[in-house]
């Protein structure tokens, strides 16, 4: 572009001398040769600082690692490496018999416990039922005694004595019978949400017995594809992160993150336009808007650990600050979308500020576009 300028500079000063007969001496040449690098110069800073531009693009994508519930062994891989799978398909059927037994074993445990319970309300009706025996008993005792002590001429001592006896024998069993009932309802009254205990304990058991076994299937999390699939039947899945059975790639819009100079972050914000060239598609630009310029540089991040950090920390302060970019209109180009994910481009942004040379750098990316096109393979 300065080369272009420069010539079309120089091609209007030969115009100029020769139209105005402008004599050639040691104050005109000099002059338009200055004039030319001022304002060239002037033009291309203006251009530099205004519009950034940057040839480190990278597309982005996340990689979500798929790492089993459980240890099994892998008994069938249902998904295609780098085919299209729809969120829940099943990927890899791992072998379930251990954990099929498990949840028979909790369900019949469940069934008997269950009884148990039930035998635990039965006893509390039974509690219930001699304590209302026994107070009857004790009611009636009572009575006996005071129309013994009513008419003491009609029975003897001996007889009163007895049934004396008899009352506070009546009172004893009352007793116990509530006892009993107290600790029959103690038992029934430990329930969890209307459960008996040990109920409880089995469901939650069974839960995540049932749990586990739907695990034994593994699904896709999202709409995506695996990439790289190297499990097969046979192999042991667990549930380790360091040991996920695949890669798997989510269906995602295209982002890209761009590398620009420190001295452009005035120049970047949120919402400004931006144009994007990539390297696999020459002499094609592709319109983009500015999404963020991340908060962070990650080169001056600082870790808890047992060494102090020391001055070669801050030996490379020239470390670029990264903006996102998004293609407009969802992008939803062929060409684009035909491309691997993590392909490199080109990146220019024009900033609200002396937008009328922003042509110029314009110019510059669809050069550059085309210059995909010289390269050398020896």
């Amino acid at each position: 572009m300065e080369t272009l300028l420069l010539l079309t500079y120089a091609a209007v000063c030969i115009f100029i001398f020769k139209v105005f007969k402008v004599p050639l001496n040691k104050w005109t040449v000099p002059t338009a040769v200055l004039g030319g690098i001022v304002l060239i110069g002037s033009l291309v800073l203006l251009m530099n600082y205004n519009h950034p531009f940057t040839r480190k693009v990278r597309q982005v994508y996340i990689v979500t690692p798929v790492v089993s519930e459980v240890r099994a062994r892998v008994v069938s891989v249902e998904v295609e490496p780098n085919t299209p799978v729809k969120q829940g398909d099943p990927m890899v059927i791992l072998d379930d018999t251990r954990f099929r037994a498990r949840v028979a074993t909790l369900e019949a445990q469940l069934a008997d416990t269950g009884q148990l319970a039930r035998g635990n309300v039965a006893a509390v009706s039974e509690a219930r039922a001699k304590v209302a025996q026994a107070r009857a008993k004790r009611d009636q005792a009572v009575r006996t005694l005071a129309r013994y002590e009513g008419a003491p001429s009609a029975f003897s001592a001996q007889q009163i004595d007895t049934q004396r006896e008899r009352v506070v024998g009546t009172n004893a069993d009352l007793d116990a019978a509530k006892a009993a009932l107290e600790q029959a309802q103690t038992q029934l009254s430990g329930d969890i949400n209307g459960d008996d205990p040990a109920v409880a304990a089995i469901k939650a058991q069974l839960d995540e017995a049932r749990f586990n076994l739907e695990n034994t299937v593994i699904r896709a999390p999202t709409d995506g594809f695996v990439t790289q699939l190297a499990v097969k039947p046979g192999m042991m899945a667990v549930p380790l992160p360091l040991k996920p059975v695949a890669n798997f790639i989510s269906q995602q819009d295209r982002r890209y993150v761009g590398a620009f100079r420190q001295q452009s972050l005035l120049r970047l914000k949120a919402g400004y336009e931006a144009e994007l060239t990539f390297t696999s598609l020459p002499g094609q630009v592709f319109e983009a808007e500015v999404v963020e310029v991340l908060p962070t540089i990650a080169e001056a991040q600082l870790a808890a650990g047992q060494q102090l950090v020391g001055a070669e920390a801050f030996q490379n302060m020239s470390n670029e600050a990264l903006v996102v970019l998004k293609m407009k209109d969802g992008g939803g180009n062929v060409d684009v979308d035909s491309l691997p994910l993590g392909m490199n481009a080109q990146a220019a942004v024009y900033s609200e500020y002396v937008h009328h040379v922003a042509v110029m750098r314009k110019i510059l990316l669809r050069m550059m576009s085309w210059q995909h096109y010289l390269y050398l393979d020896h």
